[in-house]
């Protein structure tokens, strides 16, 4: 990142720096782009979703799919409970 934000203003665009850094390092020339759009938008000179809020969206979606699994045994659980106290079971 560091050295496409260098050499940015000797080429046209942000997509022509990032080709020829991504050429020296041996990476893809969009991975490079994307990682100089992500350091802008955590730096705040971009808007975006920062990398923290991007983690937290993850981690709430994690944790909101394991309480939905919660919730679902516990209904399951229930159901059976239910048929087994039932007098008319016996």
């Amino acid at each position: 990142m560091r050295l496409v934000t260098e050499h940015r203003a000797e080429y046209p665009n942000l997509t022509a720096a990032s080709s020829a850094v991504a050429k020296q390092l041996g990476v893809g020339k969009e991975s490079v782009r994307r990682w100089v759009i992500q350091a802008d938008v955590d730096a705040g000179r971009r808007e975006g979703v920062t990398s923290e809020e991007s983690q937290d969206i993850k981690r709430l979606k994690a944790e909101n799919l394991r309480l939905r699994e919660d919730v679902a045994i516990l209904k399951a659980a229930t159901s059976f409970f239910v048929g087994e106290l039932d007098p008319r079971n016996r």
